[in-house]
Order: structure tokens, then sequence, then C-alpha cells
């Protein structure tokens, strides 16, 4: 790969009650057609999972970095999502000069020059593509765990604390990919 590369990096996945928290790195390189790519939140689902599939096609690379709900537990939200950032940069194996552009206010510790973009998945293309990548596999491993916890539905919302979500937590108590760190289920916990 050629020098002066953005990367750009978001995730997914932070207000969840379960679920892991994922991170995107993307390349997307010169050639790429940008046309279409923004926020993943101002995106129909079904455009997602296109834009996606031609992220993954055309992009230079691509990767993602996970943290689970222990994890999650372990280190706080924040501290887990920026590890994620960077373990998906990481995985890039990359050893030429990129700047990483990450969306939000906080960089991960790289090796390389990061700059933090506030609203970046609307403003430079990488993070918006990462931003896509990031949030249609997390919902398909969503949709995964929902086919070994099916009592959850967790295909319907994805592990956010909606109302149903909370519902099945009632029912059901908790299962593996809870974080039981967080505020509504440390409540119900504490019940």
């Amino acid at each position: 790969m050629h020098g002066n590369l953005i990367c750009g990096v978001d995730e997914a996945g932070r207000g969840p009650l379960a679920g892991p928290v994922y991170a995107a790195a993307v390349i997307l390189g010169p050639e790429f057609n940008t046309e279409g790519l923004r926020d993943s939140k101002k995106l129909s689902e079904s455009k997602r999972y296109f834009l996606a599939e031609q992220i993954k096609r055309n992009a230079l690379a691509w990767t993602i970095g996970i943290c689970n709900a222990d994890e999650i537990d372990e280190l706080n939200i924040h501290q887990a999502t920026l590890l994620a950032m960077q373990r998906a940069i990481k995985a890039l194996n990359i050893h030429t000069s990129i700047k990483i552009m990450v969306d939000g206010l906080f960089c991960p510790q790289v090796d390389f020059s990061c700059e933090p973009i506030v609203r970046g998945d609307d403003k430079v293309a990488e993070i918006s593509a990462a931003s896509i990548i990031a949030k249609t596999e997390r919902d398909l491993k969503m949709i995964e765990i929902d086919k070994a916890y099916p009592a959850y539905q967790f295909k319907k919302h994805k592990g956010y604390p909606t109302k149903l979500h909370i519902e099945m937590i009632k029912s059901h108590g908790l299962c593996e990919h809870h974080r039981k760190s967080f505020s509504p289920i440390k409540e119900m916990l504490a019940l």
C-alpha cells in the first residue's frame, strides 16, 4: 500500500445492554466510489448491507475489532471501545504511513497519526464506511447470538435497551452476553 492513505475507524454497539462492541477500520483508497456513504444510522438496513458488500469488495482493506460483554464489564464501555478500535487497526497489519481518522472525541493508542473527528461518520467517507461495516457486522453477530438464545429476541432489538428487551430480561434473567455493569441491568440485579 502506498503512503498518505486515510483509515477511517468507527464503532457500533456502545449503547446496548447485551452483545459485543464492534469497531471497524477501513481504507477505501483513491479509486473507491464514495457515493452514498454516510453515517450508518442514517441509512436503511437494506442500504447498509448493500454498501457493506461494496466496501468489502472494493476497499483496499477493512478489518473488525471486538470486545465482548465480559471485557466491557471489566474495562468499562469507553475503554472497551478504544480497545476494539485498537484491535481493528492492528488487524490491518500495515507498516506504511497511514492517517487514522476516528469518529468521536478519542483516539485509541496506535503507532500511527490519529485524529478524532466529531460526527466524522457524516464528514469523512472512510469513517462512514467504518460505521457501516461495524454496524452490519455487529448486527449479523447479534442475529447469530439470537439463534443460541432465541428467548431474548436479539435479532429484533440487537441488544439495545428496548421495552421488549427489558421484558425478556425480566422473564428469562441474564445470559452470558449481557453487560452486567450497565445501569438497567445493575438495577435489576439489585432487586
